[in-house]
């Protein structure tokens, strides 16, 4: 069983992670309004892989045999005064979540709670690479705020869809929906 404390704070980060999916539907709606549909597709598959997120750490706990709880979370900001906000709102959320799950590890290690540990390292090297992605998105986005389509020519290039499963991923509970 995973120290109560750890238990604790995966129950606040399965409500980030649902927050975070919000915010990139947010996002991705807010790119569809304005005709901007590889943005959009990129901020919608985001939204799926934080929701998979939050659902592996549900799977965690269950797995752990600790409880889940699935809280309420506040409304996501979708209103941008420009196209570059929604990436830049995106790259501070992603640094946030880093430094989350940062402090997941401490706990899991403070704690003695080797497994829980152990299940955070791959959250940890997930985050190096979406905070990587988010900085050179916000890069190619605001070097095109006069000229969306380049950031779009750019998303088809280097991002051209979804790739499927997360590569090492722990299982999501609700398997693969």
């Amino acid at each position: 069983m995973p120290a109560s404390r750890f238990v604790d704070a995966l129950n606040e980060q399965i409500a980030r992670e649902f927050a975070a999916s919000q915010q990139y539907v947010a996002i991705a709606v807010h790119y569809d309004a304005e005709t901007l549909p590889r943005l959009a597709a990129f901020f919608y598959r985001q939204a799926v892989e934080e929701r998979n997120h939050a659902m592996i750490m549900v799977q965690y706990l269950l797995d752990a045999g600790a409880t889940p709880r699935i809280i309420g979370i506040d409304a996501p900001q979708s209103d941008f005064a420009d196209a570059v906000a929604p990436v830049a709102l995106a790259l501070e959320q992603e640094r946030r979540v880093s430094e989350q799950i940062g402090r997941l590890a401490s706990i899991a290690r403070e704690e003695g709670d080797y497994s829980s540990e152990q299940f955070v390292q791959w959250f940890i090297k997930e985050q190096v690479e979406e905070v990587a992605t988010m900085s050179g998105l916000l890069h190619v986005v605001d070097r095109s705020r006069d000229n969306m389509m380049l950031a779009e020519d750019y998303l088809v290039r280097e991002h051209p869809g979804d790739e499927g499963d997360e590569p090492g991923a722990p299982r999501a509970a609700g398997g693969a929906l």
